[in-house]
């Protein structure tokens, strides 16, 4: 499974694809940051998140995208930045088909460090160790991009099985309630 992670970010947006599978070898693919000038103005910012965020999915191809989930900051001004980033990469995917799974920062520290309090050294130590590298992807929103594809590689091929299932039941749910209204038809009874 190939899965590009999304820090998002306005002045800088982490984007990294990782290749495996639970249980199996990891392999960086690519990671980079997106980054905007803050001087620059907002839509105009966004437009750049866009186009960058689009380049890495056209030309990496991945199979999801998983996306930091955003939480209240105090800081108004950033947390809006940060979840219209996170937009972009949610839309950019859903144009291609592409799945889409929101992590919280604390799901991702935990799927590389064992703890979801982790600070970002230990993320950054652990992204470097699970995928080999010889240098930490710098600067920490590129690791924290890689910590989520990682994340979703080995919590979202659980989390994509439970909902086939589910989907599965339901569709098997609506089949019988079809039947059982067609043979009730075909039978004439009123009730």
């Amino acid at each position: 499974m190939r899965v590009m992670g999304v820090d998002p970010g306005l002045t800088r947006c982490g984007v990294g694809v990782v290749e495996g599978a639970p249980g199996k070898r990891l392999h960086l693919v690519h990671v980079s940051v997106v980054r905007t000038d803050p001087g620059e103005d907002h839509a105009l910012r966004l437009v750049g998140i866009e186009a960058g965020i689009e380049a890495a999915l056209e030309r990496f191809r991945p199979d999801a995208v998983a996306v930091e989930r955003v939480f209240s900051q105090h800081n108004v001004r950033t947390v809006m930045g940060t979840a219209q980033a996170a937009g972009i990469a949610m839309l950019a995917a859903a144009r291609r088909g592409l799945p889409v799974a929101l992590h919280t920062p604390s799901e991702a520290k935990a799927a590389v460090t064992g703890n979801g309090r982790a600070d970002k050294a230990q993320v950054t130590r652990m992204v470097t160790r699970l995928l080999s590298l010889d240098t930490a992807p710098r600067p920490a929103d590129a690791a924290d991009a890689l910590a989520l594809a990682i994340c979703h590689v080995w919590r979202g091929g659980a989390q994509q099985r439970l909902a086939h299932a589910q989907r599965s039941r339901i569709e098997e749910a609506a089949r019988a309630e079809r039947a059982r209204l067609a043979a009730r038809s075909r039978g004439g009874s009123a009730q």
